[in-house]
C-alpha cells in the first residue's frame, strides 16, 4: 500500500500525459504549492523535442517529476511514489520508472481502443495483467472534468482541456497541500477570460472534493509530509534558467559594467534569452541575432566597446561560434559564453540533458587556443556560477565558457534569496582617469591586457584575429612573437588557477573512494554519497567547478584516496581530463540515457569500491 507514515521523510510524484495536457504547468503549480507548505524539493521536467507532437503516441509523452518533504532534497528522486497518467502512452513509457506497489491514478477515459493502438499497445494494460503489480485507481479524469465544468458553458473540447486542473486538485488533497496559490494563479493568468477563469477553479476544486469524498479510501489518503529545516531566510522556487540570468544581472552590478547579452533561440538554452529580455532598468541590453555567428561577433563587438558581452547556446551552436572564441581569445576580450548541454551529437535529442560538451569546451578549437571553464551544479548554484564566470573573464580579459545542461536549465529547487552587498566587487582593466599605461601592458599576475573601449584617444588600438605584436597589438608574423604570444594565451588561463579557492570534499572522509565529477550529477552523488557514509562505507565527494584550469591542490587532495570513481554523463571526458592534466588512474562510471543519474545507480557502483569504514575520535562528516 502507498507509504502513509510519517516515517517516510519525502515523496516522488510523477504526472504524465501529452505534451498539450498542461503537465509542465500541473508541475510548476504543485511545485510552488509544496514549498509553500514549507517543503524543501527538487523537480525534473521531461518534455518531447516536438512542438506538438501527434496525439497520444509515446514519443509526445510529457512528463514532470518532483521529490519534496523535509530531508535535504538534491534530486527530483529515482522512482516516484505516484505516477498520475492521463492516456496509455504516458502509462507505458514510465513503467519502467516504477517499482512494485507504486500507487498509479490514470485517467480511465483515455484507455479506448483507439487510444491504446496509437501507444502502440496490442492490449489494454488495465485489464491485460501488465498493472498487477501497481496499485492502480482508475478515475474517469476527463468524464468527472466536464461534468464539473459544465455550469461556465465550454464546448466538450475546451471542458476536458481543464483535466490537469481536477488532477492537480486532487493530488493537493492527497499531500495535503493548499490550493490558494492555484486559484490565486488562475485568477491572475486568465483575469480577462471568465469562461475559462472559473471553469479551471470549477476543476481545481472538484479534483480536490473527489478525493475528500472518494470511494478508494484505502489507497487515497493523505500521507504525513514533514516540513524541511530550513535556516530563517527568504526563499524562493527557482529554475537554472532564472538563476542564471539573476546571477548574469548581478555580475553586471559588481563590475559596474552593462551586459549586452546576444543569443540566437536554440533548446534548451533559448529560456536564458526570455529571462533577461525586458531588463534595461538592470544594464541589460538583450539582441536576437540572425544566426549562431552572428549571435557571438555581436557579442564580441560589444565587449570591443566596453559592455560586457555574453552569448549562450548549446553544443550544435557553440560548433557554429568557435570560429569567434578563437576570436575572442585573439583579441583579449571578456566574453562568456553559456552552453546549455543537451543530449546527442548533430541535432541529437534537444529536449534530454546529457555532459557530452567537455571536450568541446576544453579542446575544440583550432590553434593552441586555451580559455577557462567553469560548470554549474544545480539550478541554484547557476548564480554563483554566473558572477564567477563574469569575474574571471573581466580579471584575465579572456573569454569563459559556462557549462549548464538541460536539466539544470529546466529543474528548479528552492533557493534562498543572497544578499548582493555579501559578494566583493568585480575589478575590471577599464582604464582610470590617470592611467598611463598601454593597451598590451599586461597585468604579471593575471596577465590581462587594459580594457580600452573605442573613443579615448589616448588607448586608440588594433584588434583582430590574426597574430598581432604583443607589445603593440599590430600585425605580426613574426616567429618569436607568436611563440610568446601562444606563451602568453597559455599563461593566462593557467594564472585563473591562483585566484581560484582550494578544491574541498564536499560531504565525507578522505582515504577509500573519492567520487569526482562535475555539474549536474551534483545532486544524485551527493545524496548518493550521503546513503553510502550512512552504511558505513569510506567515501568522499569532490565536486569540481573549475574545470579549466583545474584547482591548484587537486591532485594533492585526491592522491589521498585509494580509488576514484568518475560518474558522468557522457563517456567519460571529466575522467579524460583528469588522466590528461594530472595522470590519474581512475574508475569510470557513465550513462547517456538522455536523464539524469540515479542515486541507486551511483551507490551500487561506490559499494563495488569502498571499504568499510574504521570508526575513529574526531570522525565527521558534513
Amino acid at each position: 500500500m502507498f507509504e502513509t507514515t510519517a516515517s517516510k521523510n519525502s515523496h516522488v510524484i510523477r504526472f504524465a500525459g501529452d505534451s498539450g495536457d498542461g503537465i509542465q504547468l500541473q508541475g510548476q503549480q504543485f511545485t510552488v504549492a509544496s514549498a509553500m507548505s514549507g517543503h524543501d524539493l527538487a523537480t525534473l521536467p521531461d518534455f518531447p523535442a516536438e512542438i506538438r507532437a501527434p496525439t497520444g503516441t509515446r514519443y509526445g509523452v510529457s512528463a514532470f517529476q518532483i521529490q519534496f518533504g523535509g530531508d535535504h532534497i538534491t534530486t527530483p528522486g529515482d522512482t516516484p511514489d505516484v505516477l498520475i497518467a492521463f492516456n496509455p502512452a504516458a502509462l507505458v513509457v514510465n513503467l519502467a520508472n516504477l517499482s512494485p506497489q507504486t500507487l498509479v491514478i490514470v485517467d480511465a477515459n483515455a484507455f479506448t481502443d483507439q487510444r491504446i493502438k496509437r501507444a502502440d499497445l496490442t492490449s489494454n494494460p488495465l485489464t491485460d495483467g501488465t498493472m498487477d503489480a501497481y496499485q492502480v485507481v482508475d478515475i474517469n479524469i476527463t468524464d468527472l472534468t466536464v461534468e464539473a465544468v459544465k455550469p461556465h458553458g465550454l464546448g466538450t473540447k475546451d471542458a476536458g482541456r481543464c483535466k490537469n486542473f481536477w488532477a492537480l486538485g486532487l493530488i493537493l488533497w492527497m499531500f495535503d497541500q493548499s490550493r490558494s496559490q492555484t486559484q490565486n494563479w488562475i485568477q491572475d493568468k486568465f483575469a480577462n477570460n471568465e469562461k475559462i477563469r472559473e471553469a479551471n477553479l470549477a476543476a481545481l476544486n472538484a479534483g480536490n472534493a473527489y478525493a475528500e469524498n472518494t470511494e478508494f479510501p484505502q489507497v487515497l489518503k493523505q500521507p504525513t509530509t514533514l516540513q524541511a529545516s530550513l535556516a530563517a531566510v527568504e526563499y524562493r522556487t527557482i529554475t537554472g534558467a532564472e538563476s542564471l540570468a539573476l546571477g548574469l544581472v548581478a555580475a553586471g552590478e559588481l563590475a559596474d559594467t552593462q551586459l549586452m547579452f546576444c543569443s540566437y533561440p536554440i533548446t534548451p538554452a533559448s529560456s536564458l534569452l526570455h529571462h533577461l529580455v525586458g531588463l534595461e532598468d538592470a544594464g541589460v541590453a538583450t539582441y536576437q541575432a540572425e544566426d549562431e555567428i552572428a549571435a557571438i561577433c555581436a557579442a564580441i563587438g560589444s565587449s570591443y566597446a566596453g559592455k560586457l558581452g555574453v552569448t549562450s547556446s548549446s553544443g550544435p551552436g557553440v560548433a557554429l561560434k568557435t570560429e569567434a572564441l578563437g576570436l575572442a581569445v585573439a583579441t583579449e576580450l571578456p566574453l562568456v559564453l553559456v552552453n546549455s548541454q543537451r543530449a546527442g551529437p548533430s541535432t541529437g535529442m534537444p529536449t534530454k540533458t546529457e555532459q557530452s560538451d567537455l571536450y568541446q569546451a576544453v579542446y575544440g578549437r583550432n590553434g593552441d587556443t586555451p580559455l577557462p571553464v567553469v560548470a554549474a551544479r544545480s539550478p541554484a548554484d547557476c548564480f554563483d556560477t554566473a558572477i564567477e564566470a563574469v569575474r574571471i573573464a573581466v580579471r584575465h580579459m579572456t573569454p569563459v565558457i559556462l557549462l549548464t545542461d538541460g536539466y539544470i536549465a529546466n529543474a528548479s529547487e528552492l533557493w534562498p534569496i543572497p544578499d548582493i552587498s555579501g559578494y566583493p566587487e568585480i575589478l575590471t582593466t577599464k582604464p582610470k582617469a590617470d592611467a598611463e599605461q598601454g593597451v598590451f601592458e599586461r597585468d604579471p599576475a593575471t596577465f590581462a591586457r587594459l580594457w580600452a573601449a573605442p573613443g579615448n584617444p589616448r588607448f586608440i588600438h588594433r584588434v583582430g584575429g590574426i597574430e598581432k605584436d604583443a607589445s603593440t597589438g599590430n600585425i605580426s608574423y613574426d616567429a618569436d612573437n607568436h611563440q610568446a604570444m601562444t606563451d602568453i594565451r597559455t599563461s593566462k588561463v593557467a594564472s585563473v588557477a591562483q585566484f581560484i579557492p582550494d578544491q574541498t570534499i564536499e560531504q565525507g572522509v578522505s582515504g577509500g573512494v573519492a567520487v569526482v565529477a562535475w555539474g549536474s550529477t551534483f545532486g544524485s552523488i551527493s545524496r548518493a554519497v550521503k546513503e553510502c557514509l550512512d552504511e558505513g562505507l569510506q567515501v568522499g565527494h569532490v565536486h569540481i567547478r573549475h574545470i579549466l584550469p583545474f584547482p591548484e591542490n587537486l591532485g594533492q587532495l585526491l592522491a589521498g584516496f585509494d580509488h576514484i570513481l568518475v560518474p558522468e554523463l557522457n563517456t567519460g571526458q571529466l575522467a579524460t581530463l583528469l588522466r590528461d592534466k594530472l595522470n590519474l588512474n581512475l574508475t569510470q562510471y557513465n550513462k547517456v540515457t538522455g536523464q539524469p543519474l540515479i542515486v541507486s545507480e551511483v551507490k551500487t557502483a561506490i559499494a563495488k569500491l569502498a571499504p568499510k569504514r574504521a570508526q575513529a575520535v574526531g570522525d565527521s562528516r558534513e
